[in-house]
């Protein structure tokens, strides 16, 4: 009987101090947003991501737009780009893992266009973005920066002295001052090439890899007349959104890599620049 009621004394005690024990594990290890623990296992250490655009302590800058709802897509699309990353199996509601799908214009953010993207007898004959020759897209070349109230024209070109045998240009224009890409609603007062400057360009240049800073490389009079002067050998490859902001003008290791969709005319495409 007497050891009953020692026992039934120690109980409240125990109890408290085992309540105190509890709080003290909730507070070294706090549950995370979003998150329960389970089985009685302790959540794990709450991490966010570091979202970079230059990397390796300044040498690689990623010159590539996140795809967002509101960027800007072609002339049609005044709402932008809109809902298009849909999450179609969850953890939390049971599947094995998060599983998304994407749903857009292979034309979207940055991204490159193959010579089926304006010639319809290149599309049959299969100049898509498979066939695009990923040496053209990789290697050295210049990040220059255009006359800020001109497009580019034959005679800007001329201005800006790009040395024979460049081989990659990328060109950054007034569409970046402005932040054109930030914008939801397509502009069509962009900065871009005119025919007679893509005529220049494949006529006294060696450049095979083209850039710009918007959607469309050529300006929007000469939207068609632009591509073709460009597209028309299949040689050139047009790489087009590109996102210069901040980004030193000089000689860079280029670096642009496409999805590979065989039939595509266009794909969204990864692009950073190495010093």
């Amino acid at each position: 009987m007497a050891k009953t009621t020692i026992i039934y004394l120690f109980l409240p005690l125990f109890f408290y101090f085992f309540s105190l024990t509890v709080a003290a594990a909730n507070t070294a290890y706090p549950t995370i947003p979003r998150t329960e623990p389970t089985n009685g296992c302790i959540p794990p250490v709450e991490r966010r991501p570091v979202r970079r655009e230059v990397h390796g302590n300044g040498r690689i800058y990623d010159v590539t737009h996140r795809i967002t709802n509101s960027m800007p897509t072609y002339v049609d699309h005044v709402d932008g780009v809109g809902e298009f990353l849909r999450l179609t199996d969850r953890i939390k509601n049971g599947s094995l893992s998060n599983l998304s799908e994407l749903r857009f214009s292979v034309h979207t953010g940055t991204h490159i266009d193959a010579p089926g993207h304006v010639f319809d007898h290149y599309y049959d004959a299969g100049f898509d973005v498979d066939a695009v020759d990923l040496e053209v897209l990789n290697g050295p070349g210049l990040l220059v920066d255009v006359p800020r109230d001109k497009n580019i024209s034959a005679e800007v070109l001329k201005s800006l002295n790009i040395a024979k045998g460049v081989r990659r240009v990328l060109f950054r224009t007034l569409n970046t001052d402005r932040r054109l890409m930030y914008k939801t609603e397509f502009d069509t007062s962009y900065v871009g090439f005119t025919e007679d400057g893509a005529r220049w360009l494949v006529e006294n240049t060696e450049i095979k890899l083209v850039g710009t800073d918007y959607l469309p490389i050529a300006a929007f009079d000469d939207v068609l007349k632009g591509h073709y002067a460009l597209l028309e050998s299949t040689e050139i490859v047009v790489v087009e959104a590109l996102k210069l902001d901040d980004v030193p003008a000089g000689i860079y290791s280029i670096h642009c890599l496409p999805l590979r969709v065989p039939g595509a005319e266009g794909a969204p495409t990864r692009c950073i620049l190495i010093k």
